[in-house]
C-alpha cells in the first residue's frame, strides 16, 4: 500500500468518529456517495449509513477497499487528487492548444474515442481551431467568473475538455453565464451524463457534449498530429 493510502486507512481506524472520517476523504477526492457505490458495487445508502455511523465502525477489510476505490476513481480522473496529496506537482487550472489548421470535430472526436451525449447533428457544422484543457474543480474553486474567458485562448470556437468532472452540472452553468462560448465541451472520465440541467444547457446553447474515456496525457497524445 503507497504511502497516502496508508495515511488515510489508518486515520479512518484510528478516527473516534469513523464515518466522519470516510466522509472527508471521499469529499477531498470529489467523489460523490453515488458513484463510490457504483465502483464497489454497493448503495449509495450503505455509504451514507458508514459516514453517518448508523453501521457499526468499519473493519480493515472495508477500509481498505473504500481507500482503494477513492485511489482508482481518481486515477481514472487524472489523478491530480493523488498527486497533490502525495507532494506531485499539479498542471495549471488550464492549457490552450491550437490546430495548425482547423479540424472538423467529428474527426476530433474520433480521435480522442469520444462518446456524442447531444446535438449529434451539430458535428456535421462545427470546424475547431484547437481545444483546452480544464481542470474543472480548481477552475470553479480558484478561477474568477471574469477570468473564465481565458480558457478560450485567441479564438473560442474549440472543444474544451474538462477534467474532474462529478455530474457536469458545474461546467454547462458556467458556460451558459458567460461569454463567449465553445464550440464543442468533452468531459472527460465521466461514465455518463445525467444531469438534466446540463443537457438542457447544452440543448439552448446548441453545444454539443462528448465524453472521452481517454486521461488528459493521451487526448494530448492523440491530437498532436493536428
Amino acid at each position: 500500500m503507497d504511502p497516502l493510502k496508508q495515511q488515510i486507512a489508518g486515520e479512518i481506524a484510528l478516527a473516534k468518529n469513523p464515518g466522519a472520517s470516510i466522509k472527508k476523504w471521499r469529499e477531498i477526492f470529489g467523489i460523490t456517495q453515488t458513484e463510490l457505490a457504483e465502483f464497489l458495487g454497493i448503495t449509495p445508502s450503505t455509504i451514507s449509513d458508514y459516514e453517518s455511523n448508523r453501521r457499526k465502525s468499519p473493519g480493515i477489510g472495508v477500509i481498505r477497499r473504500f481507500v482503494d476505490a477513492l485511489v482508482e476513481i481518481d486515477g481514472k480522473k487524472g489523478g491530480w487528487v493523488h498527486k497533490k496529496l502525495s507532494g506531485e506537482k499539479k498542471p495549471d487550472v488550464f492549457e490552450v492548444t491550437d490546430f495548425e489548421k482547423p479540424l472538423t470535430a467529428k474527426a476530433f472526436v474520433n480521435a480522442i474515442n469520444g462518446r456524442i451525449i447531444t446535438n449529434k447533428r451539430r458535428l456535421s457544422e462545427i470546424q475547431l481551431s484547437g481545444y483546452s484543457l480544464v481542470d474543472s474543480l480548481r477552475a470553479i474553486l480558484e478561477m474568477p467568473v471574469d477570468n473564465f474567458a481565458n480558457i478560450y485562448g485567441r479564438s473560442s470556437n474549440r472543444a474544451v475538455v474538462f477534467t474532474h468532472v462529478g455530474v457536469g452540472r458545474s461546467p454547462m452553468v458556467a458556460i451558459r453565464v458567460t461569454n463567449p462560448k465553445p464550440s464543442l465541451v468533452v468531459y472527460q472520465g465521466l461514465d455518463k451524463m445525467d444531469d438534466p440541467i446540463a443537457r438542457k444547457i447544452s440543448e439552448v446553447e446548441r453545444i454539443p457534449i462528448i465524453l472521452t474515456d481517454l486521461d488528459s496525457d493521451s487526448i494530448k497524445e492523440k491530437l498532436k498530429r493536428f
